[in-house]
């Protein structure tokens, strides 16, 4: 899916417990029951309009409308469909607001575990099952997965002689072609040490040093503890060294254009760039990825959108069995073939042969040491904390020790809330 943008939700569990009974557009007419179906990537629409045809063929009675909304006001309408009671049948999920929903009864679980007529859950990465799973409960299945990499400029590593990176290389690797692509001269930077993006960064630095973001039972925040604020330092001595540039620089032109203009050696991104890197003039033939590099350890945040069933829907079976027919390996061949990663083990390469030009098993392989998306059930409260008390250290007004350790006092706060 990629860049997880945060949205506020202070009160949004409130709204949620107060849902209705709906089912959106689940009305029937003419004897078939429709189905609601929402989405938010207009690129996708061909290829879910494409496979809610597919599923009427081999369910004549049921039709599907796919009901498309863009990501910037995804979740305000949702909020707002849920609380008047019309929410979709069927629509996209994505980690940071899984709990939220769950919690709050708004979605359903599948109706069988596997074992007793549910799915089979080992068709796709494990990180991602749980990433959907609450209080032992199976909740949708998951469409697409994205892993994070390093799309690095060939161009620009070979006119200073830097050898392209290594499968194996290391954070002392990484640090050492920063400092020698970084050129003042022609306002080229070795990398960018993006604040907004933690999916791409932060979030995989601080798993690679051995730290954490938010422990496994969701209580306590691990921004106080030393190797998680050694893989914050990772990226706060980039910018103090000048091999990325500074937080006003990024805020004014986004790390994606600095790159795509030549202007970033490096750019740590995910497997969904490769759409947009292909069709770009000056990255399509510039441009190549390779695995992040190994701090502690090996590790790279894994995340996917998942399909989800409306606890309110009126039409439930009807409901569940086209969420598993998107979860199907049939609907996963038909996704890598039009853009997105798929989520279903074996069905990738559709995808890779899409962009031959690029060495995307490197996305594809890092799913052995994947680290899941850190989630609680209001995320996105503590993203803000993390955003405020992080801008200190990126900007140099606060050490990334007092940053950090602020950060995880208020992240306490805010989970002993929930």
């Amino acid at each position: 899916m990629g860049k997880l943008t945060r949205v506020g939700a202070a009160v949004l569990g409130v709204v949620l417990s107060l849902s209705g009974c709906s089912g959106g557009d689940a009305a029937d007419s003419g004897g078939k029951t429709v189905l609601s179906y929402a989405i938010w990537d207009n690129n996708q629409k061909p290829v879910m309009e494409k496979l809610a045809k597919e599923f009427t063929r081999t369910h004549p009675g049921v039709t599907v409308k796919v009901r498309l909304t863009a990501w910037t006001e995804y979740w305000a309408k949702m909020k707002t469909a849920v609380t008047g009671g019309s929410a979709p049948d069927v629509f996209w999920m994505n980690g940071p607001n899984f709990q939220l929903y769950a919690s709050n009864g708004v979605i359903r679980p599948l109706a069988a575990e596997p074992g007793e007529g549910g799915p089979d859950l080992s068709v796709y990465p494990e990180q991602l099952v749980d990433l959907y799973t609450y209080e032992g409960k199976r909740y949708g299945l998951p469409k697409d997965m994205d892993t994070v990499g390093v799309w690095y400029n060939k161009a620009l590593f070979d006119a200073k002689g830097v050898a392209h990176p290594a499968d194996d290389w290391t954070w002392s690797d990484f640090k050492k072609a920063a400092a020698r692509l970084t050129d003042p001269a022609k306002g080229v930077h070795g990398a960018a040490a993006e604040l907004i993006s933690f999916q791409e960064y932060q979030y995989n630095t601080i798993a690679q040093a051995g730290g954490y973001v938010i422990s496994p039972d969701g209580k306590k925040s691990g921004y106080d503890d030393p190797k998680t604020i050694e893989g914050l330092r990772f990226w706060t001595d980039l910018i103090e060294k000048k091999q990325s540039p500074d937080l006003k620089t990024m805020t004014d032109t986004a790390p994606l254009q600095l790159f795509e203009a030549g202007k970033i050696a490096m750019y740590w991104g995910g497997s969904w760039n490769a759409g947009e890197f292909s069709a770009n003039e000056y990255t399509k033939d510039k441009v190549d990825a390779a695995p992040l590099p190994r701090g502690e350890k090996r590790a790279t945040v894994i995340h996917g959108v998942a399909n989800v069933v409306s606890a309110r829907t009126a039409h439930p079976r009807e409901a569940e069995e086209f969420v598993r027919f998107l979860g199907s390996k049939e609907a996963a061949v038909a996704l890598g073939k039009a853009g997105p990663l798929p989520a279903y083990t074996g069905t990738q390469d559709g995808w890779v042969n899409a962009h031959p030009q690029f060495a995307l098993r490197a996305f594809l392989d890092s799913v052995d040491y994947a680290v899941p998306y850190p989630v609680s059930k209001n995320t996105a409260a503590w993203n803000e904390a993390e955003q405020t008390h992080l801008t200190k250290a990126w900007t140099g007004e606060q050490s990334i020790e007092q940053a950090s350790t602020e950060l995880a006092k208020a992240m306490n706060d805010l989970l002993a809330r929930e």
